[in-house]
């Protein structure tokens, strides 16, 4: 494989940039791959939940499929809980910079606040505000993002619970992550 010449980016030459960005979107081309071996993955749980965190995916997408929800934002469910394991103390918007550049601005806003509106369920056993989430009331996607959590991510625990396969969702995340970005970043 043909490398760059330089050695410190200000040094790069335009064959230099042209080649990387040859490159680079063999490799945007491979991100549903990716996401998709990734979320595979998903085999545990935090200690104390009754089901892995790929299930809980399955099954808030599988909510989201039945009904009706556009393929941007089953696929931004299934996508909703990604960050779990590499920001667990901001996974919403660790997802939602993955989704950004594929999905409707609501959709991107919804996965985003998800964590913070999802505190109502749990913060006031904590001692801590569970209204917090009422900060954005006054923002269009508020109440969005109180559906998202009641409909599809706080209800998606269930080890009874029939899910579809990641097979099933695997062409939608692949068109998904194939279409044109709404904006580059």
């Amino acid at each position: 494989m043909k490398k760059v010449n330089f050695t410190e980016m200000k040094n790069g030459t335009k064959e230099d940039y042209q080649l990387l960005e040859k490159y680079e979107k063999n490799f945007e081309r491979q991100t549903a791959d990716r996401i998709l071996k990734y979320l595979a993955a998903q085999t545990t749980t935090l200690e104390g939940y009754k089901i892995t965190r790929l299930e809980h995916s399955l099954q808030a997408a599988t909510r989201a499929f039945k009904c009706g929800e556009s393929e941007e934002m089953v696929v931004a469910t299934l996508l909703h809980d990604i960050g779990d394991d590499l920001a667990p103390m901001n996974h919403s918007q660790y997802a939602a910079s993955i989704i950004r550049p594929y999905v409707s601005e609501k959709i991107y806003w919804i996965i985003k606040h998800h964590g913070l509106f999802q505190t109502y369920y749990s913060a006031h056993h904590l001692g801590r505000d569970r209204n917090a989430r009422d900060k954005f009331k006054d923002h269009e996607y508020y109440q969005a993002t109180i559906n998202f959590c009641e409909s599809y991510d706080q209800t998606s625990f269930d080890p009874n619970y029939k899910s579809m396969s990641l097979d099933d969702f695997s062409p939608m995340v692949k068109r998904i992550f194939s279409k044109t970005p709404y904006y580059y970043l």
